[in-house]
């Protein structure tokens, strides 16, 4: 029960709230004006938690203008965790209103609860990265280089090595994976094919003829979509819609097996991981780009045509004619030929990164990422490779 402020010492005022049933006592000691202490005894269960924070709250009203006030414990035999916390966020408000306060005095069982749920005010768990000097980045990214080139060379040795084995044990290879292969990368592709590279014959056509239509030279529409899809924009776009379908799903598929230690089990069980997974993706793919190729050459042309008949005026004979004698069997076969390189890259380097992936998920969307920058950035190589051979021997 509350009990009047009586004075003691000069000017210091005792303000007392005893609680006998619930087994707390709570006094006020006010040291002038400015400075307030709060003695607590007994025990602080969370039954008396209610009573508690009511009695506490009129004491620190008692205190009054005090820029201090301080909780001592040092009477206190036992406390739970609930009190402590609501002790705590009335340190924490104190300290909104700019009054100094802590708690102090804890000892014993109810130090070690002070200490589990009061944390200190600024604790910086971060530690400061270390600033990496230019000399030590170029290292990293060197030895990164060659750890990669070894792997690719080492991943290009067991691919040789393997080829020759199918060749001398064609059983040895998985024959049953290339048909499967076949339909993922083929058959299921060919409705963005055909999108892509009718849009590309048609804007071709279009661009050609805001040109020749100032010349009087429409017919000459077919001659330029024809070669250019024959030659360069057939192939290659059907190869860059592959890179981003097959090639990704390559990487990924491998890679996931890889993190899941799929491709250890393999090896356990007698299965090389290049005969069982890799020559199958190079060998379906390989055999089904050409048609690809040829699909997307065709779609393109017809793309034009109708660019030619319904903008220029055209004739479809005239322009089925027009685009006969411009486009040669060589000019479709150049492109076909291409395309066979064009799929060796994209599996080669699709299954090299998916073998290569490490760190689980993170890893797996990193090497799929790799793969399919790798596989873009070859297959313009390739196709500038085969322009400068094809000019340099004049075909």
């Amino acid at each position: 029960m509350p009990t009047a402020p009586t004075a003691t010492d000069a000017g210091t005022t005792r303000s007392r709230d005893e609680a006998v049933s619930t087994g707390f006592q709570i006094e006020l000691v006010a040291r002038g004006e400015a400075t307030a202490e709060i003695f607590i005894s007994g025990d602080l269960l969370l039954r008396d938690a209610a009573g508690f924070w009511r009695a506490l709250r009129k004491q620190i009203a008692a205190a009054g203008a005090a820029r201090t006030i301080d909780i001592d414990l040092s009477g206190v035999r036992e406390i739970e965790g609930g009190v402590m916390a609501l002790l705590l966020q009335l340190v924490g408000e104190l300290q909104a209103r700019e009054v100094e306060s802590e708690i102090r005095g804890a000892k014993g069982p109810v130090a070690d609860v002070l200490g589990l749920y009061g944390t200190p005010d600024k604790v910086d768990l971060r530690t400061k990265p270390r600033t990496e000097g230019m000399l030590s980045q170029i290292g990293r990214a060197t030895v990164a280089i060659i750890t990669e080139v070894k792997a690719v060379l080492s991943f290009v040795g067991e691919l040789v090595l393997a080829i020759f084995g199918v060749l001398r044990n064609p059983s040895s290879m998985n024959w049953s994976g290339v048909f499967p292969i076949m339909e993922r990368a083929g058959a299921d592709a060919l409705p963005i094919i055909l999108l892509i590279n009718f849009l590309v014959g048609f804007v071709m056509g279009f661009q050609g003829a805001v040109q020749l239509k100032q010349f009087g030279a429409n017919i000459f529409v077919a001659d330029l979509v024809g070669l250019a899809v024959a030659r360069e924009f057939g192939p290659l776009m059907a190869a860059i819609i592959v890179c981003g379908r097959s090639g990704a799903a390559f990487a990924a598929e491998i890679g996931t097996m890889k993190v899941s230690e799929e491709i250890d089990a393999l090896r356990t069980m007698g299965f090389g991981p290049v005969r069982y997974l890799v020559l199958p993706r190079i060998l379906g793919l390989m055999l089904v780009m050409p048609l690809l190729t040829l699909i997307a050459d065709a779609i393109a042309m017809f793309g034009g045509l109708l660019v030619g008949v319904f903008s220029l005026d055209l004739t479809p004979v005239g322009y089925l004619l027009e685009t006969q004698k411009a486009v040669s069997a060589w000019d479709v076969m150049s492109g076909v030929i291409k395309s066979i390189f064009f799929a060796f890259a994209i599996a080669l380097v699709a299954c090299q990164q998916g073998l290569a992936t490490a760190g689980g998920a993170e890893g797996v969307g990193r090497r799929t990422t790799s793969s399919v920058v790798a596989i873009l950035f070859s297959l313009i190589l390739i196709d500038a490779a085969f322009t400068v051979v094809f000019y340099a021997l004049g075909l």
